[in-house]
């Protein structure tokens, strides 16, 4: 066995792709290889002070943490070989997260706490984000089997800036293990979903996927049949210029009273100029839980109507990209009283320190208004100072 370390990006990661879709550094491995088969690892990890000012029904509120950002940390180990003229790839992911919220140093949190009152709830667990394994060729296209990212909502948060620092946090503050970023500002959360997805070949410059997933259960019924997510893309590449154009939808059924379909389509583009670069996205859904918290099926209150825009422009200078984006999520419908809106806006300076380590500073305003907040309109301005680092 050979023991070597390597550089460059790795498309195969989950970490790579989205590095590269935030267009800083590069992520490194070490790699393991015997015979025609090799074993790549690589991971993140990222720490960050945030100082969090909130007003929620006129009452302010102000807090500061160490914590972890919208990513979590993350360890890959990914498995690549090549065997009668198929390309096999095995994918394990954990990502553990720097938060606890022990209230004595030194002492872990309850794990049977389920979130009693004066019982810490153990926030610091790792979650298994990658598990798959995929097959195919170059001249049909590969199949996936486990859990990976959805389809839907994918390219979305691989373009937000803030993937490498904190954005907001109105609904994931300490102890969570990562932030939201700008999930619930403009679009909703991927996930890490079990799925059967194809992908085809590449073929000038366009590429789709589709595939089944497991039904989530929302409404008080469980769907007997699974959910589907399909995406369209288009990669360009003229000289200076870099693009990318892409369509994602999202349709799940439930059974039992009330039943009703649940459908979102989404359309996005990221277009580069030299150092220059610029995102718009928009989606619309029916039945996909409230956008406004952004986890696909939570709460959905009925068939609520949810619909969001989200808009990024980043700038380079050397080893320094700054950037600002704006986002809405607005919900109406079902057991709503009227609609409700999110919006989000964020500063960000992202300064390479060197091919590892990415230093973050960010400024983020959010703002929710309408009747059915818990506790009122809600105000949250949150200052974010930490770094990232990409291995």
């Amino acid at each position: 066995m050979s023991i070597g370390a390597k550089s460059g990006t790795l498309k195969k990661s989950m970490i790579a792709v989205a590095l590269a879709a935030a267009g800083l550094g590069q992520a490194h491995a070490v790699s393991f290889t015997q015979g025609d088969s090799t074993i790549d690892i690589n991971g993140t990890i990222n720490g960050f002070y945030s100082n969090r000012t909130q007003e929620v029904g006129g009452v302010k509120t102000k807090d500061s943490a160490l914590t972890n950002g919208l990513l979590p940390g993350w360890i890959n180990f990914v498995f690549t070989t090549k065997a009668e003229g198929l390309d096999i790839k095995a994918h394990v992911g954990f990502a553990p997260g720097i938060n606890d919220k022990s209230d004595v140093v030194g002492l872990p949190t309850n794990p049977g706490c389920g979130g009693a009152t004066g019982c810490d709830s153990p926030f610091s667990q790792i979650d298994t984000r990658n598990l798959y394994f995929q097959f195919g060729a170059s001249d049909w296209g590969t199949i996936k089997l486990g859990r990976d990212i959805g389809l839907f909502g994918q390219k979305i948060i691989l373009s937000d800036m803030t993937l490498l620092g904190l954005g907001g946090n109105s609904y994931a503050a300490t102890p969570f293990n990562t932030t939201f970023g700008m999930i619930g500002h403009g679009y909703m959360y991927a996930g890490f979903q079990p799925q059967i997805t194809y992908t085809t070949p590449t073929m000038g410059g366009f590429s789709a996927s589709a595939g089944i997933f497991d039904p989530n259960r929302f409404a008080g019924d469980e769907t007997k049949d699974p959910g589907f997510q399909a995406m369209l893309n288009y990669d360009w590449k003229a000289g200076a210029t870099t693009g990318s154009v892409w369509a994602g939808a999202v349709h799940q059924t439930t059974d039992g009273p009330g039943s009703y379909d649940a459908t979102g389509y989404e359309l996005g583009g990221k277009v580069g100029f030299g150092n220059f670069e610029a995102v718009a996205y928009a989606f619309d859904g029916e039945g996909l839980g409230l956008s406004t918290v952004g986890a696909l099926f939570f709460s959905p209150f009925g068939k609520t109507d949810g619909e969001g825009w989200f808009a990024q422009g980043t700038y380079k200078f050397g080893k320094t990209k700054i950037g600002v984006n704006y986002g809405e999520n607005k919900d109406k419908g079902g057991l709503l009283t009227e609609s409700n809106k999110f919006r989000s806006v964020t500063v960000g300076v992202y300064h390479s320190l060197n091919k590892y380590i990415t230093l973050v500073g960010e400024f983020n305003r959010e703002k929710g208004t309408g009747d059915d907040l818990f506790a009122g309109d809600l105000k949250t301005r949150t200052i974010s100072l930490g770094g990232i680092i990409f291995f």
